[in-house]
């Protein structure tokens, strides 16, 4: 008895001290896009008229440990035999040895990013017209055109060519050779974001020479920036909602922001979540941690669950019980599905099985 329990003992002090290269998922809490988060509304609508909702469409999270929590052997092994916790290898969620700062970081902007393309792709949806144009979105520092451009700066035209997608920006800058000039027709940060303030077209073009640098992975011309696409909406579209970070909650924004400008009640008083990035013609993308955010969101109520068409077989390899999954590749198809489960019209639902 004495040996065992020492025994038992020494491998329980080694279970604590022996650091493991895991981390750990477990279903996170889920927000409510028709409600509020915090005491304010997660969609503020201004300058439109909108129409009561009911019902619920709740985008759902994952959480996981940080990038600087050393698991132990115990732990790993708890979250191995725990029913809603799903260990992984720690590169799994922080490739290329990520610290924490640069993933709160990463996932802040891509927050960002899936605002501003659920606003479009909810107001293309609807008819309404968004005016798109590409900006300067970051400047490496110390690059070729740190100093000279700014994120936020429009880009009109690379060498008097009208630029009408971030692409081509690239494909111009590329045309060049290491050394060469790169004119860029811009129109400054200041005045851009002063334009989308008074919702009109920014004015007052400038032209920017900047000098080529070299890539150092096969030598092609660079010029040290990342463009990106912004957008000038035809009224106020606020979206609010702290401690979340990624893109998967798109879809859901782009729903509630539909629910809220449609005459008709989408929901139908049901209770919906789903997860899923969103681009700006509306396609919906997959997301990791998917079984997370079922549980998730059948621990909060929820009925029915959106489900990115390539996360469809992950999903339905384990359902929680009473959540049925609906699979959407696109925003048309989340509306359509909403506009069935409001009627109650379950069977003509396109579900997720562990074949698709």
């Amino acid at each position: 008895m004495l040996a065992s329990t020492l025994m038992l003992f020494a491998l329980l002090c080694a279970g604590v001290f022996l650091k493991v290269p895991y981390s750990e998922m477990s279903p996170g809490p889920t927000v409510n896009t028709l409600g509020d988060s915090h005491g304010e509304p997660v969609l503020n609508i201004a300058g439109r008229k909108t129409y009561p909702t009911s019902g619920h469409l709740n985008m759902t999270t994952v959480r996981v440990t940080g990038a600087d929590y050393d698991m132990n052997l115990l732990e790993a092994v708890y979250g191995w035999l725990a029913g809603d916790n799903i260990v992984v290898p720690h590169e799994n969620l922080y490739p290329d040895g990520k610290t924490e700062e640069q993933s709160t970081q990463e996932n802040a902007e891509e927050f960002s990013q899936s605002q501003q393309s659920a606003k479009v792709a909810a107001l293309r949806q609807l008819g309404i017209p968004v005016t798109a144009r590409v900006i300067v979105a970051s400047v490496v520092k110390a690059g070729p055109a740190d100093g000279r451009l700014h994120a936020g700066d429009v880009v009109l035209a690379v060498d008097g060519t009208p630029v009408t997608g971030p692409g081509d920006v690239a494909k111009l800058v590329t045309k060049h050779q290491p050394g060469e000039p790169v004119e860029f027709t811009v129109v400054p940060a200041a005045e851009a974001a002063e334009a989308a303030k008074a919702q009109r077209e920014p004015t007052g073009s400038t032209k920017v020479v900047v000098t080529a640098g070299k890539a150092e992975d096969d030598g092609h011309a660079i010029v040290g920036i990342r463009a990106g696409n912004d957008h000038t909406f035809p009224f106020t579209i606020d979206i609010k909602l702290a401690d979340v970070g990624g893109p998967s909650a798109g879809l859901m924004f782009a729903l509630g922001i539909v629910d809220k400008l449609t005459p008709e009640d989408l929901t139908g008083g049901k209770f919906v979540a789903g997860t899923g990035t969103i681009d700006d013609k509306g396609k919906v993308g997959p997301i990791g941690g998917i079984q997370m955010k079922t549980i998730g969101a059948r621990q909060a109520g929820a009925e029915y669950f959106l489900t990115p068409a390539e996360n469809c077989a992950a999903a339905a390899a384990d359902v929680p019980d009473g959540l049925t999954l609906v699979k959407v590749s696109t925003i048309e198809d989340a509306t359509k599905a909403l506009e069935k489960i409001g009627k109650g019209d379950k069977a003509g639902l396109p579900q997720c099985s562990s074949k698709s």
